[in-house]
């Protein structure tokens, strides 16, 4: 048999990562010192968000990224929850909002002036509560617009539908705290991991579990579906407490396809996927460095490319959109890394080493663009709509690969009583080309409900508008506050009071008067 070297070609093979100057760097900033395992960062076209450190309450900047170099320290804050801010994500289709969730138990809806905050944003447009403990994640829907995501300290996963602000599904097949939520490409399937050691695979609108995995040599912490390949990769720790990664299949959880030991360092790995090149990006929490692989369809399935390494260690990283990237300078991916030792926020590009400077149609395949494919209802009600946006050529592909069901209307969903994951409604997202739709911005605004006032009076007393306090800060603000009342109240009647001595005066001169007689 003749000797064949181990040697696979790919394109992105040299990719490599390249950090931003220091004036395009964003310093000066209190970086969060919470130790809950988020990137405490999100990024989109527009923005910067960053969770800040603040007494009493929690608050997270939002910065345009053209406004580079050193924040002040006085710069305008979100500041409207009563505790800490846990996690922060960008709609994906209207670049000016943002969710927000806290340890108030509250989820908040963001909208960012144009050209970004000018003074203390603290009335939020839309609040949305319905866990009863902290609220650790929150994610939005990648193809329906307003449809949000929540998973709370309570183990429950809270569907909000912001058309009408309420929450309109809860899953509740967690038995301990959910750690993080991964969507599929059409947002048919949710994947969660849970501090009860298990990987699950979930139908969303309906609730349903499809596949539960019992990770017991592999104690899973974070998952990420690997696009339209119907694989799961997993990172968490094995038995020997050492840094591991796993892949999946989506349809068979009984073992996984590979698993693969990375290091013995103990911070959290987070992983990123990019769907249009295939490449796994995995970064480690307290450490520096940023591995990245590619994704094949066979064995071995898990290609090591190459590792950036940096001195400076990382507490999260923010990832910019498609969109948002420089396709000029053939870059790929884009991370802003969180260096909480010096107050940093620095960009690093993954950039495709090439000559020419023309734009590179292989490495920029059609990706899904800032338009959703669904309205909350048509999601909801389970709504299969093909699109009429074309062909795409993938990776490794030799002929336009065509779109399952493009020109079909509007079908009704399946009934429910089918298992089957592959009967279930899909909406793929409404793909763009970087060439043609670069730096396209969407039209879409965000409409908050309007909600009637209701009221409970009893004895005189509002109940809806007294609620009672749901944490420590929140029970000191209400006491400070009915502090500020009773002494106003107590001024007012004191000036009264005044008031009334005077007039009693007045009164008794006047009857005193000669002219009286």
């Amino acid at each position: 048999m003749s000797w064949r070297p181990q040697y696979r070609s790919s394109k992105f093979r040299n990719v490599y990562g390249k950090v931003a100057s220091r004036e395009h760097c964003f310093d000066g900033i209190p970086i969060t010192k919470n130790v809950h395992d988020n990137h405490f960062c999100a990024v989109n076209a527009r923005f910067l968000a960053i969770v800040t450190e603040s007494a009493g309450g929690g608050s997270f900047l939002v910065i345009p990224l053209e406004q580079t170099g050193r924040i002040e320290p006085n710069y305008p804050k979100v500041c409207g929850h009563q505790g800490n801010v846990l996690d922060i994500k960008w709609n994906p289709f209207i670049e000016n909002i943002i969710a927000s969730c806290s340890e108030d138990t509250s989820v908040r809806i963001w909208e960012i002036p144009e050209g970004g905050l000018k003074r203390n944003m603290t009335e939020a447009v839309l609040e949305l509560y319905g866990h009863s403990r902290r609220v650790g994640l929150v994610e939005w829907h990648p193809t329906t617009n307003n449809i949000l995501f929540s998973a709370g300290y309570d183990y429950k996963v809270l569907i909000w539908n912001l058309d009408i602000g309420e929450p309109v599904k809860m899953i509740d097949c967690h038995t301990d705290v959910i750690l993080c939520m991964s969507f599929n490409t059409d947002g048919s399937l949710l994947a969660t991991t849970c501090k009860d050691k298990k990987l699950r695979v979930v139908e969303p609108r309906s609730g349903r579990v499809l596949q539960e995995a019992s990770c017991k040599n592999h104690r899973v912490n974070r998952v990420v579906f690997l696009g339209s390949t119907k694989r799961l990769l997993t990172t968490g720790v094995s038995r020997w407490n050492t840094r591991q990664i796993a892949l999946w299949d989506q349809e068979d959880l009984s073992m996984p396809l590979i698993e693969e030991e990375i290091d013995g360092l103990s911070g959290l790995l987070f992983p990123f996927y990019d769907a249009d090149t295939h490449m796994l990006y995995l970064a480690g929490k307290g450490d520096g460095n940023i591995r990245y692989y590619e994704i094949g369809s066979e064995k071995p399935y898990l290609s090591y490319l190459m590792e950036f390494r940096s001195p400076a260690p990382q507490k999260g990283l923010g990832v910019m959109p498609k969109h948002g990237l420089d396709v000029t300078a053939c870059e790929v991916f884009r991370f802003y890394k969180l260096v909480t030792l010096k107050g940093l926020i620095e960009p690093i590009s993954m950039i495709v080493p090439r000559r020419s400077e023309t734009y590179q149609e292989d490495i920029y395949p059609m990706t899904p663009g800032t338009e959703p494919a669904l309205t909350p209802d048509e999601w909801l009600s389970g709504v299969n709509r093909g699109k009429a946006t074309g062909t795409t050529l993938r990776g490794g592909d030799t002929e336009p690969r065509k779109r399952l069901g493009s020109g079909m209307g509007p079908q009704p969903c399946p009934p429910p009583t089918l298992t089957p994951s592959r009967a279930l409604p899909r909406s793929d997202p409404i793909l763009m080309s970087l060439k043609e739709g670069y730096k396209k911005t969407s039209k879409i605004v965000f409409k908050a409900p309007v909600r009637e006032k209701r009221s409970v009076v009893v004895n005189g007393i509002d109940l809806l508008e007294n609620v009672p306090p749901r944490t420590e800060n929140e029970l000191l603000r209400m006491f400070f506050r009915q502090q500020d009342e009773i002494r106003r109240l107590k001024d007012e009647l004191s000036q009264k009071d005044i008031r009334i001595r005077q007039l009693q005066l007045e009164l008794k001169n006047l009857r005193n008067s000669p002219k009286n007689n």
